[in-house]
């Protein structure tokens, strides 16, 4: 386990030293400097403060991983009643393309009841194996039989890495499965890279997306990292198939669980942001909650939804699940226009990926402009009627 040593006769002003720390772990107790439990390993103070004030120890040996046993990527294929998400087609992509660097296989863990025949779908994206667990008590998911399953597949297979799709299910057996097995897990990944030692570069936006933290889990294995649905690329699905289906078996006594579920209500049918071709985003500059409705008829003229950043969410203007952001949804339309959006670097980590982004707003040095394909300088009041009117003009209205 890591460490700081302080070494107090190095220090020639406390005061000095304590204000290197953004996270307020440094402090003075009885003229001393001392860590507290503020830290965050962050060794500022070990890079800016005075030459050996303070010491990074890592006390111990570090565990160590025979990396050969461990061999490939493996994706979990997060399904409703075999429906199967397109998360896991993207996961299967991303890790075929990893894989072509060590040379390994991709396999897919299938898990839930009557899904022998709708495994095979997942065959046509690429995946060398698909592992199906087709049991009774798999049926509807619940977190202790499913993290059997899922650590028996692991045991068995010994993947080396594993890419799960950040779903509601998935953000509860992920980080279960990890403890499990003693091992890392990052969350909410936006950039995967393999080496060529199968080690697993893991990027994710901290620290309120101000930082691009580089994650790697070299002594440890498995590797799992979820990633959010639209990050990545899926790839065409193949009319022919290549792979086989392992039918995998587990004792009914690894399956019991304390959570009965008596019944499944459906929800009501509804279109979610992240599933529109067209997006007309709402930023601080409209200014009334009335406005928007500009924006609902340009959406229902080119057949899209309207959108928001968090303000207009956090406003009340537009419900949360219409929010765009790293702490809100990742979308990847055809085609967005961004409607008086700064361009916080939270929101465009949450549409970076669309394929034309449209930005208009009255300030010219507006980050969005930086992430836009084209850019519009101008009051939106005056743009966007003059856009519609277009838009009505060309469709014959």
């Amino acid at each position: 386990m890591a460490r700081l040593v302080v070494h107090q006769e190095r220090i020639p002003d406390n005061q000095e030293l304590i204000k290197i720390c953004p996270f307020g772990a440094l402090e003075e107790q009885d003229g001393s400097v001392v860590v507290n439990a503020a830290c965050k390993m962050c060794r500022l103070c070990v890079k800016k403060g005075p030459a050996g004030a303070v010491e990074y120890v890592e006390d111990g040996k570090k565990p160590e991983i025979n990396k050969g046993e461990w061999k490939g990527i493996a994706v979990y294929a997060d399904h409703v009643d075999g429906v199967i998400h397109p998360v896991t087609f993207e996961l299967i992509g991303k890790a075929k393309e990893m894989a072509a660097v060590t040379g390994q296989e991709v396999s897919v863990l299938f898990m839930g009841k009557d899904i022998r025949e709708k495994s095979e779908e997942i065959l046509h994206y690429g995946a060398d194996k698909v592992f199906v667990y087709d049991k009774d008590e798999l049926e509807r998911f619940k977190i202790e039989p499913y993290t059997a399953v899922f650590e028996d597949f692991i045991r068995r297979n010994k993947p080396s890495s594993i890419l799960v799709g950040a779903t509601t299910v998935g953000r509860q057996l992920a980080p279960r499965v990890a403890a499990r097995m003693k091992t890392g897990l990052t969350a909410d990944c936006t950039i995967l890279e393999m080496n060529e030692n199968s080690d697993l570069s893991q990027i994710r936006p901290a620290f309120g997306g101000n930082i691009m933290a580089h994650i790697k889990t070299p002594n440890h294995r498995p590797q799992i990292a979820t990633v959010r649905y639209k990050i990545m690329n899926a790839p065409a699905r193949s009319d022919s198939v290549s792979g086989e289906i392992v039918t995998c078996d587990i004792s009914n006594g690894a399956l019991t669980s304390h959570v009965e579920v008596l019944d499944i209500l459906p929800k009501e049918k509804e279109s979610f942001i992240e599933n529109s071709d067209v997006l007309i985003v709402a930023g601080r500059g409209v200014k009334k909650e009335e406005d928007l409705y500009m924006l609902n008829e340009l959406a229902d003229l080119l057949g899209g939804q309207v959108a928001c950043t968090r303000p207009m969410a956090e406003s009340g203007w537009l419900d949360a699940k219409y929010q765009i952001g790293l702490s809100g949804r990742t979308v990847r339309p055809k085609l967005i226009i961004t409607c008086g959006v700064s361009g916080a670097i939270q929101f465009v980590a949450g549409m970076n990926h669309s394929d034309t982004i449209f930005a208009i707003n009255n300030d010219p040095k507006a980050p969005i402009f930086k992430a836009a394909h084209y850019c519009l300088v101008g009051d939106l009041y005056e743009i966007l009627p003059k856009l519609i009117a277009r838009v009505k003009e060309k469709e014959g209205m």
